[in-house]
């Protein structure tokens, strides 16, 4: 195991040069512009239509719905897979904060930290992409177990916000928030102050993934404070024939 071979002196020189070369990897993956392509094969500019976002919301308002949840799907899996392969060669798959090196923890935060970059300024776009919120889903329930139950329950919340507000972006800003909540609270719950401090380096990296989240968002904060932000699942609305005959018909002789 890698974490092994981190821990020998004889080793030890050639492990800046292996993470850099997964790093870069995590990057290249988490770059693939999905959206972008899935807009491409329906012969649209993805980038100059809607939000001009290269995410899935932007292409499901403008394919459908259907492509907006491939499209998050597809987002979520190209962050899984550097960090499922980081953990898996770390040993870090299945481990408990506490029995994790803290060198071991970083490594593989950092990993899920460029998949999400990568999608976010992909090279192939001009170094522009979606949110990060997708590929962070994906990236951040990887992490099995440490962040897998709190990235299952932001899926539940961002769900239930969606549903009651309509409005995609203030339920990915709470949802990325309720994460680095959910592993503090869990860390707490399980060994008091210890356990936050074995869970130290999940709270900060996904409390820094939060921050970018909210900040990708910051638009969508100045049209949701001024009551203009777009909502979804909407009842689109009659075309002006239909508006004119449902008014004359409500209309007593």
């Amino acid at each position: 195991m890698l974490l092994v071979l981190a821990d020998s002196p004889t080793t030890a020189p050639n492990q800046p040069l292996v993470w850099a070369g997964f790093l870069i990897g995590a990057y290249v993956i988490g770059s693939f512009p999905t959206a972008h392509l899935l807009a491409r094969s329906r012969g649209v500019d993805l980038g100059s239509v809607g939000s001009k976002n290269y995410g899935a919301t932007n292409l499901g308002r403008t394919l459908g719905k259907t492509w907006g949840i491939l499209c998050f799907v597809l987002d979520a899996v190209k962050g899984a897979i550097p960090v499922l392969l980081s953990g898996w060669l770390l040993g870090a798959l299945g481990a408990s904060p506490g029995s994790l090196a803290p060198t071991a923890a970083w490594l593989w935060l950092a990993t899920a930290t460029a998949a999400i970059v990568g999608h976010t300024l992909s090279p192939w776009i001009g170094f522009k992409g979606g949110k990060g919120v997708a590929t962070g889903f994906g990236a951040l329930a990887a992490m099995w177990p440490v962040l897998t139950l709190p990235a299952a329950l932001a899926l539940v919340l961002w769900c239930a916000l969606v549903l009651i507000f309509r409005m995609v972006s203030l339920a990915s800003m709470v949802a990325a928030v309720s994460v680095p909540c959910s592993v503090l609270v869990a860390a707490i719950s399980a060994h008091g102050i210890a356990g936050v401090r074995d869970a130290a380096p999940f709270l900060a990296a996904s409390g820094l993934i939060a921050l970018f989240v909210v900040w990708k968002h910051r638009a969508n904060i100045a049209r949701i404070r001024a009551g203009t932000e777009s909502k979804v699942l909407q009842k689109k609305p009659h075309s002006p024939a239909q508006a004119e005959a449902t008014g004359s018909a409500k209309v007593k002789p």
